[in-house]
């Protein structure tokens, strides 16, 4: 099974890429994981355009049997023992598939990829900026993994 995390624009602070490079390598001991980066659309000015734009580049990169939960403020808020034990169910779904996380623009998702999701998880109630919700998503996958493997990162 492969896991993946798909990112709606690029990450411009290069401290926060290498802590992404370094979540990326440890998660990649656990299993197989891979980060991608889709373009944003930067020249248009009406939000619900950019989120159909968005969409499309998204949803054409989609198999039918990919599994895909976006990361979005009206999902399911879990505590990372939770999160870990939903993680731990997916493994357990058919080994073929994509696991994909995704977190979405600036303006968010548009209806149509709403529509294509299997799930949806919230990470907090609060709101971040996209270039810190990446890590802190990235550090609880790991942190997930962390408990599944009984891995001493994570400290109750």
């Amino acid at each position: 099974m492969n896991f993946s995390f798909w990112m709606v624009g690029k990450t411009n602070s290069l401290e926060f890429k290498d802590w992404e490079n370094d979540f990326s390598k440890r998660l990649n001991s656990f299993i197989n994981f891979n980060v991608e980066t889709i373009d944003n659309i930067k020249h248009l000015k009406d939000a619900e355009i950019i989120k159909l734009e968005e969409s499309k580049k998204i949803l054409s990169k989609l198999k039918k049997e990919d599994h895909l939960i976006l990361l979005d403020e009206k999902g399911k808020s879990y505590t990372s023992r939770a999160f870990a034990e939903s993680i731990q169910k997916l493994l357990n779904i058919s080994g073929s598939k994509r696991i994909i996380f995704l977190v979405g623009g600036a303006f968010g998702f548009h209806s149509s990829v709403y529509d294509r999701a299997d799930g949806k998880i919230a990470l907090s109630e609060m709101t971040f900026s996209h270039q810190l919700i990446r890590l802190i998503f990235m550090e609880q996958l790991y942190r997930a993994f962390a408990i599944i493997n009984n891995h001493p990162y994570h400290n109750e």
